[in-house]
């Protein structure tokens, strides 16, 4: 049985379009990141701490495989988490227009005596944004709870200028890259990659 370990309706929207029988699992996991910690590594332990506490959850499932992903936005250094509040939100947005950053999502796919994760990177560009416009944007409440402030399938999608990589990843699980872990863990065989 495939269990998605995570509250997002947004991860659990985009499994379902991949056509497999899931079970989304509701769990809190801390998301700190360590000092000496890179954005990539930090975004990769985050979505195997996810998974293995799924599996924890389901341990009682011999068959069970628990997928969990983190996706987080990357500007140098920095990595931009939720926003705390409509302030923390504007100032997201305004240090990310009219700039390229990266966004990085990990998938992780854990079984019993087994593990494996999917690092994808795509890079991200905004228009100049007036501070009118973020304004309004962060009024719609869009960006609350979304890393960066941002939700690129929103109405944040008019500010994008140009987006290299997965789409499906900066809304936060890339389907290619799940897909191919899944049938590698023998969850999901899909017709339609059979050209059948």
């Amino acid at each position: 049985m495939l269990y998605l370990a995570s509250r997002s309706p947004r991860r659990n929207e985009l499994l379902g379009r991949l056509d497999v029988v899931f079970r989304a699992l509701d769990l809190d996991v801390p998301e700190i990141r360590g000092a000496q910690e890179s954005p990539a590594a930090y975004v990769q332990r985050v979505a195997l701490d996810k998974a293995r506490a799924g599996l924890a959850l389901v341990a009682h499932d011999p068959d069970a495989v628990v997928l969990g992903s983190d996706t987080e936005v990357v500007l140098g250094d920095r990595v931009y988490g939720k926003p705390v509040d409509a302030a923390d939100a504007a100032a997201m947005l305004a240090s990310l227009a009219g700039r390229t950053h990266e966004v990085i999502t990990a998938v992780a796919l854990v079984a019993h005596g087994r593990e494996q994760v999917q690092v994808v990177r795509s890079q991200v560009t905004f228009a100049a944004m007036t501070q009118a416009q973020i304004a309004a944007y962060v009024a719609t409440g869009e960006p609350m709870g979304k890393a960066g402030g941002y939700a690129i399938q929103g109405a944040a999608e008019r500010f994008i200028s140009h987006l290299a990589g997965s789409y499906s990843g900066v809304m936060g699980l890339p389907l290619q890259q799940t897909g191919e872990l899944l049938r590698g863990f023998g969850v999901v065989e899909d017709s339609m990659d059979k050209g059948e």
